[in-house]
């Protein structure tokens, strides 16, 4: 008999410089089952192996690989495998004032705690890994409540606020201008929303709708960027990272390579003089 596979790790992720908290469970079962208990966040899981059942408001619900579970503040609820080969979820346990951003009204309700949305899954699925890994607050505030929107929005029976936001260039290019001048520690989405006289949720329809990316990813572009000049002046990658604003050279690395296809150190050694004399010297 193989081993048990029991495992469970939580990420902290923060919506913003000094934002709020939003908590993020990575976990993989074979046999381990949920007492009865409530959660005073929404719940929302995206199954990413097995399946597992769960009692929930007087019934019994399965899921598979790419469903979506919506468990709802203050609901009674128990967790467990299907089947012998367990079940594995990334969950994440979400304010109720997150999911009210892009809708009309208060709290949504959702009818079916298990939603088949293979586009929104993934999504969740993608930023909870890469948030779990890197927590980076303005990637976490940019993605999760707009994500966390999106569900509502398409599957609750509350009604969407209007995506149309006047002015949406001003609005981005206001944006890009204070996280570009605090590229070190940017402020709030939620804080500029408010100096705008914005919602969070349509600051990020207006930066997405103008600039084609949400703000993260934008930031982290012109960090790059930055990063290319402090590399070729002949600074190390671990000293150029905190000087652009990523937390450490790991997270430099990972942005890097997904702008310009290399690694920061193999930048550096390509286009500064400096760093190819010590190479090969210490070669």
């Amino acid at each position: 008999m193989g081993a048990r596979r029991e495992e469970a790790r939580w990420t902290r992720a923060t919506l913003g410089h000094e934002g709020p908290p939003l908590d993020l469970l990575t976990a993989r079962f074979d046999q381990h089952r949920y007492a009865p208990h409530a959660h005073d966040e929404f719940t929302i899981g995206v199954c990413v192996g097995g399946s597992e059942i769960i009692d929930y408001r007087g019934g019994r619900i399965h899921t598979g690989p790419g469903s979506i579970v919506v468990l709802a503040p203050g609901e009674m609820h128990t967790g467990g495998p299907a089947a012998s080969d367990g079940y594995a979820y990334r969950a994440l346990y979400a304010e109720p004032s997150l999911l009210t951003e892009g809708i009309l009204g208060s709290l949504p309700h959702f009818r079916d705690p298990v939603l088949d949305d293979p586009e929104l899954a993934a999504a969740l699925r993608t930023a909870h890994a890469d948030l779990s890994a890197c927590p980076d607050p303005l990637e976490a505030e940019s993605r999760l409540p707009w994500l966390l929107a999106a569900l509502a929005r398409r599957h609750s029976t509350a009604r969407p606020a209007c995506d149309t936001v006047p002015g949406a260039a001003p609005i981005a290019h206001a944006v890009r201008d204070r996280l570009a001048d605090e590229l070190q520690a940017p402020p709030s989405l939620a804080s500029l929303a408010t100096d705008l006289g914005l919602s969070r949720y349509q600051l990020l329809r207006a930066f997405r709708t103008t600039m084609g990316i949400p703000p993260y990813a934008w930031l982290a572009q012109y960090r790059v960027n930055r990063a290319r000049a402090l590399l070729e002046s002949g600074l190390r990658p671990a000293e150029v990272a905190p000087l652009v604003g990523f937390a450490d050279q790991a997270h430099l690395t990972r942005w890097f390579r997904r702008v310009l296809g290399v690694t920061p150190a193999a930048y550096r050694t390509s286009v500064s003089p400096t760093a190819y004399r010590n190479s090969v010297q210490d070669s």
